[in-house]
């Protein structure tokens, strides 16, 4: 054989290579032909093909060994897979081998201008990266190989991972022949990441394959604690549609995780986890400018292979540049279902025992059992709950027979997430104490409540709907969503709505910021207990009122993406001062009210000294979301108006703080939830763009019925004359100065003839609760088929 049948620079592969190569070098050499002329840093490296791994099988007699021992794997893994590792360890290279070997490597030496280069050395099989089969991690990869003898030892054992335990496991149970399947060993310059930083990349939500996005994780030093999950990783969100306007940085989230340890190269260059200093794991591993280069990278390679990616990087720590290292398909969300979502509610509440990040958006209980490691396999139970501190490839058969899994340290692109969403099942990676916490407990395990996941005590109720949009017909009347939180917003992206209705920002205060905007602004008025609470909640940015401007965009942009380029209404905060006190902090900004439904609510507040700068804060993080990230399809709106006076008011308030209507295409909408918002409706139309109906305030305010009391439940109904009076008269009122009007309330969704009203009086939008979507559009296109007959 030649020294190109043996083996060939990345740059000359394509992949279409896949026989000769293997997935992970095919995919690499397709990177560096039309990758690298789009800015795209793929390090430089050659392959050994599978020709080469054939002529070392043949030259050492090896095949012989493989047709004795093979036949018994099921029975004898173990012993199996030593016998036939040891078969290529004792093997040589031949003489044609080591030649074109240490020929390449020189040259590889004299094309990066270092002599004996620093090479990782990494198998790919021919069976691994391909766009239905993951099958990646089930080979070894050794890092930091330096000279030629170093490097002429490595290779036999990068040949023997074909056939590690759980590579031979992995084929039995794929029922894949073991003999179709041959190995190439790709060696490539070494990214000294393990003084830097790495972590993985994929080109799509995990959770909810939302396209939209480019998802990062990342920790110090070399990537492998991250992809087994043995750390807590920083993670980034970046929306890929605005990432081309350099302009913008359309970061949508981001998170700094523990990073407990980095994995560097001990003194015999072998890899070794050390403990992280304390300002390491307080910092993120990436910069924001990092983070949108690396974001626009793996768009480019996304858009190059046209499908949803799973991308390794590295930054190397003595050059400070990044650096793509690995390229495949992703194979879940890429694979699954797109007119059809199943959604997992619980139904029931009880004791968190413990909490972290929620894998897969279903719910599952059953009786734990916490392992040390697979030696404890055979206590494992079908249908339990599987807890451990991590999982790596040989925890998969375990994994199989598992309803949910909880580890303790790990984040959404560790080994435990990836195997739980391909196996369709519950896990919360990065749980913490899970394996000193839960041992002996039956629980549920929960990732249907957004982004975190929580392990609730004892079996709790819970239901599974299924919800298909296949085949749902057009209609005139606009159809949108009213959405709290933002993961939850992510999940429902795919249904067929033209935008979000009423995005309530309260859930984001309450979950993301936690803490009542006037105490982050004035924490010297607080409690020595809160002012500590406070200081631990903000410690990771400037100043308290930057966290919570931070934590609001981030929410706020999340749900803007979700539904991008279609408008997304975003309600300013509407807490009445009960709930506003419940907030960290806000008892001490908030006065005892008998009747907070009806008081100090709304728009009054923000032009108030009471709330003002707090007011000012969350219109900073409207402008960061439209004007930094350049979500411009966010409109804002504003609740509990009362007056017309009370709109300038707010109107000139908005405008000190940069939120000018007009400006930029801003447009401010109006819940009219008020009769006199009804009553004025011209006078308020030419104040602002459009109306939101409450129909729940509308009605109690015009029926004058406490919506909250039990004693008059019989006489609150949206479709009494009165109301249905109102809302006819307000968009009459409405269309006749230009302005549109929606309506966000239950009621349409509630009841068929209360819809059918809607229809018959022009209304322009319908917002409602995802899971009321399909029977709603159904109806109302019905209803609109019958009006034009």
């Amino acid at each position: 054989m030649t020294q190109h049948t043996l083996a060939g620079w990345f740059d000359e592969f394509t992949r279409d290579d896949v026989s000769r190569v293997g997935g992970k070098n095919a995919s690499l050499g397709e990177l560096r032909q039309h990758l690298k002329t789009l800015g795209v840093n793929v390090p430089d490296g050659f392959a050994l093909t599978t020709d080469a791994y054939r002529q070392f099988v043949a030259y050492n007699g090896i095949e012989a060994v493989l047709a004795r021992e093979l036949p018994h794997a099921t029975t004898r893994l173990a012993e199996v897979g030593e016998r036939i590792r040891a078969a290529f360890a004792a093997g040589t290279l031949p003489p044609a081998l080591t030649e074109t070997l240490t020929t390449y490597y020189r040259d590889l030496g004299q094309r990066i201008g270092h002599r004996n280069p620093p090479v990782a050395v990494r198998s790919s099989a021919t069976a691994e990266d391909l766009p239905d089969a993951s099958f990646a991690g089930q080979q070894e990869s050794y890092l930091n190989i330096t000279g030629e003898a170093e490097l002429l030892s490595t290779v036999p054992r990068c040949f023997a991972s074909l056939y590690t335990n759980r590579a031979i496991a992995y084929r039995e149970h794929h029922g894949m022949a073991h003999a179709t399947v041959a190995l190439s060993v790709g060696i490539q310059q070494m990214v000294r990441s393990d003084v830097g930083a790495a972590g993985v990349a994929f080109t799509l939500d995990t959770e909810t394959g939302f396209r939209s996005l480019v998802m990062i994780t990342g920790a110090w030093g070399l990537g492998e604690n991250v992809v087994k999950g043995t750390v807590n990783p920083d993670e980034w969100r970046v929306f890929t549609p605005l990432l081309n306007d350099d302009t913008l940085r359309p970061i949508l989230d981001h998170s700094i995780g523990l990073k407990q340890i980095r994995m560097i190269l001990g003194v015999d260059q072998k890899p070794l986890n050390i403990e992280t200093s304390m300002s390491e794991r307080a910092r993120p591993c990436l910069n924001d400018d990092e983070v949108l280069q690396l974001a626009r990278w793996c768009a480019r390679i996304a858009q190059h292979y046209a499908r949803p990616m799973d991308i390794e990087w590295a930054k190397d720590g003595l050059t400070g540049t990044l650096h793509i290292v690995q390229a495949r398909p992703e194979t879940v969300q890429s694979q699954g279902v797109v007119s059809a979502i199943s959604t997992f509610s619980l139904e029931g509440s009880g004791t968190v025992l413990v909490s972290g990040v929620a894998v897969g958006q279903r719910i599952a209980s059953g009786k734990v059992f916490v392992l040390e490691s697979m030696r404890d396999a055979g206590r494992f139970e079908d249908g339990g709950i599987l807890v451990a501190r991590q999982t790596d490839p040989d925890w998969v058969p375990v994994m199989k027979r598992a309803a949910a899994i909880v580890t303790d340290t790990g984040g959404r692109t560790s080994h435990a997430a990836i195997v739980s969403r391909e196996l369709g099942i519950a896990a919360i990676v990065g749980a913490g104490n899970a394996t000193s916490v839960l041992g002996g407990h039956t629980v549920t395990v929960s990732c249907a409540e957004g982004h975190i996941g929580r392990v609730y005590e004892g079996v709790l109720p819970f239901r599974e709907e299924h919800l298909d949009y296949s085949g749902l017909p057009a209609t005139k009347t606009a159809i949108m969503l009213n959405v709290a939180d933002p993961a939850m917003a992510m999940r429902w992206w795919r249904l067929p709505v033209g935008g979000i209705g009423l995005a309530r920002i309260e859930f984001v205060i309450e979950h993301m910021a936690k803490a009542h905007p006037m105490a982050l602004l004035h924490p010297e008025r607080l409690s020595v207990e809160d002012q500590s609470a406070i200081a631990t909640l903000t410690e990771l940015h400037d100043t308290p009122a930057e966290f919570f401007v931070d934590r609001l965009s981030s929410g706020v942009a999340m749900i803007a993406a979700s539904q991008w380029p279609d408008p997304v209404i975003v309600r300013f905060s509407d807490f009445k001062t009960n709930e506003y006190a419940g907030l960290l902090g806000g008892r001490v900004f908030e006065p005892h009210e008998e009747n907070p439904m009806i008081g100090f609510r709304g728009a009054s507040r923000y032009y108030d000294d009471r709330y003002r700068e707090g007011f000012g804060l969350e219109c900073q993080a409207i402008r960061r979301v439209r004007e930094q990230m350049g979500l411009r399809n966010v409109i804002v709106m504003i609740p509990f108006c009362r007056t017309l006076e009370e709109a300038d008011k707010v109107l000139a308030e908005m405008a000190q703080h940069g939120l000018v209507r007009g400006h930029e295409d801003l447009q401010v909408y109006v819940m009219a939830e008020i009769p006199s918002n009804v009553v004025l409706a011209r006078e308020f139309g030419t104040r602002f763009d459009g109306f939101s109906i409450g129909s729940n305030d509308l009605t109690q305010l015009t029926l004058g019925v406490d919506r909250d009391n039990a004693l008059l439940a019989t006489l609150f109904d949206e479709r009494n004359p009165a109301v249905l009076r109102l809302i006819e008269q307000l968009i009459a009122d409405a269309h006749a100065v230009g302005c549109k009007v929606g309506i966000c309330g239950q009621a349409p969704s509630d009841h068929p003839d209360f819809a059918e009203f809607l229809v018959r009086a022009g209304i322009d939008s319908i917002s409602l609760n995802p899971d009321s979507v399909v029977p709603v559009v159904q109806r109302v296109a019905t209803l609109e088929q019958l009006r034009s007959a």
